[in-house]
Formats: structure tokens, C-alpha cells, sequence
């Protein structure tokens, strides 16, 4: 999902959209849809909740609203929705940008969990998008069985 005015009003091209659907499809992720928003909190918060109640859907990851500037609100639209806040990806996700460039410091990207649903907040750029990805893709597959209650201790059900 990407979070953008520009995009939304069809005045800049969605690249990071793109560029994380293909790096999904590339590593055994199947893209069940791909939507634009413009920077609105009630309308951000409003597709992450319709995206995570659909059971087939274990994972969402938006781009787009984390900087600093007026219009980014993004964490601030998804942060209360949260049921579980991981902080670790974050914090992960951040540490693997700063390798290239000190400005990922400013990013204030997000990851937790509603429902069953794993939720990724990366930013706007195509290259810091993909990089927040990057960093985290292998963790993901593992974060999901978890939250389904797949886990090497058992399920959540017993």
C-alpha cells in the first residue's frame, strides 16, 4: 500500500509500490492486491483494517508518510491500530539503512501485528523502501508462522 499525495493524485509515478511488489513476488510472496492512499490518517487507518481482517492476507507493508514532514502521518495512523508493536524490525530495518546513509535516522518506519496479520510501515523513497525490506525479508516468513500460532513450541491453540 503505498501512502502518497503525489501518487494518489497521479502526479508521481508509484515506484516504491512497484519496486516492493516485485521483491515480494521474487521471494515466494504472492501480491493478493496493491493500493494507493493519500496521506490521510482516517483513510490510512481505514485500509489497513479492511487489508488485515481478510484472512488470506498475512501480510501488509506500506510505503510511503514516515519522514518528518507535515503530511507524513503515517505512524501515527497505523501505531494505535497496532495490537503488537515489534520493534526489533524496526529498529533492524533502520540499523541496515544507516549502513548507507545517515539519513535513515530520520525514518520513523514501524512493524507490528493486528489480528493475524504482520504490518510493515517502510519509507517513501524506492531505495529506502526496498533497502527496509531487504533487511527484514528473511525474518518475515518465521514472524507469520508466529502469529498464526505455528511455532517450534507448539500452537497457540493447545
Amino acid at each position: 500500500m503505498t501512502i502518497s499525495d503525489g501518487c494518489y493524485h497521479k502526479k508521481r509515478k508509484d515506484s516504491s509500490g512497484l519496486k516492493l511488489s516485485q521483491m515480494l513476488s521474487q521471494n515466494q510472496w504472492e501480491v493478493v492486491s496493491t493500493h494507493i492512499v493519500p496521506d490521510e490518517l482516517s483513510l490510512i487507518q481505514e485500509k489497513v483494517l479492511d487489508l488485515s481482517q481478510d484472512a488470506q492476507i498475512d501480510l501488509v507493508v506500506t510505503t510511503g508518510g514516515t519522514g518528518l514532514a507535515p503530511r507524513d502521518v503515517t505512524p501515527e495512523a497505523i501505531r494505535p491500530l497496532l495490537e503488537k508493536e515489534i520493534v526489533g524490525l524496526a529498529e533492524l530495518m533502520r540499523l541496515r539503512g544507516l549502513e548507507n546513509t545517515d539519513f535513515a535516522a530520520l525514518s520513523r518506519s514501524l512493524a507490528g501485528a493486528l489480528n493475524q496479520t504482520l504490518i510493515l510501515s517502510l519509507p517513501g523513497s524506492p531505495k529506502g523502501a526496498a533497502e527496509s525490506l531487504q533487511a527484514v525479508l528473511q525474518i518475515l516468513p518465521h514472524a507469520v508462522d508466529i502469529l498464526h500460532g505455528r511455532s517450534a513450541h507448539g500452537t497457540t491453540d493447545s
